[in-house]
């Protein structure tokens, strides 16, 4: 078999699933499809050593999660958050609407902060493997995850419910 159709076939499997913790990482389509790109093409180069690595999806996950902390450091802000927010109709039952005003709030967050709630809340990883994908301690995995919450219900006062039971969940993990 050829080293390329091996790839095809890595890339067949799991593209959704990168591409949505890359969507959740960036809050961008554009963004997250030019982050998993360049993540592919770092894996296409070490393919012939990843390719006997039992998860190599592993691999690209924590590649996408580096890079993006990457270039977050590294893009200049154009946009300015605002203290006034326009008015916008909430209704707490209205899931859509949750979503978005959760995306804006995971978008207010720093690069490692947005990638613990991700990798903890969107992808259901344990604290261990958040750990090893950021290639840190699980206390600081503890630690980031109370201060991004915190965070979050600064930036979206309207979902401080939810993220309440988010961290009892947590509790008794």
């Amino acid at each position: 078999m050829d080293p390329n159709d091996s790839f095809r076939e890595f890339v067949a499997a799991h593209q959704q699933a990168l591409m949505r913790t890359a969507y959740l990482l960036t809050g961008d389509a554009h963004q997250a499809e030019d982050l998993l790109q360049s993540v592919l093409l770092k894996v296409l180069r070490r393919w012939s050593r990843l390719s006997h690595v039992e998860r190599p999806e592993a691999y690209a996950r924590k590649a996408l999660v580096n890079q993006h902390i990457s270039w977050r450091r590294r893009r200049v802000r154009t946009e300015l958050p605002t203290a006034d927010p326009p008015d916008r109709p909430y209704s707490s039952e209205d899931s859509t609407l949750v979503r978005l005003v959760m995306r804006q709030a995971l978008m207010g967050l720093p690069p490692r902060q947005r990638a613990v709630i991700v990798l903890r809340y969107y992808e259901d990883r344990t604290e261990r493997e958040t750990a090893e994908l950021m290639n840190c301690s699980i206390g600081t995995v503890k630690s980031q995850t109370h201060y991004a919450l915190a965070r979050l219900r600064e930036l979206a006062p309207g979902l401080a419910p939810k993220l309440a039971s988010l961290e009892t969940e947590e509790a008794y993990r």
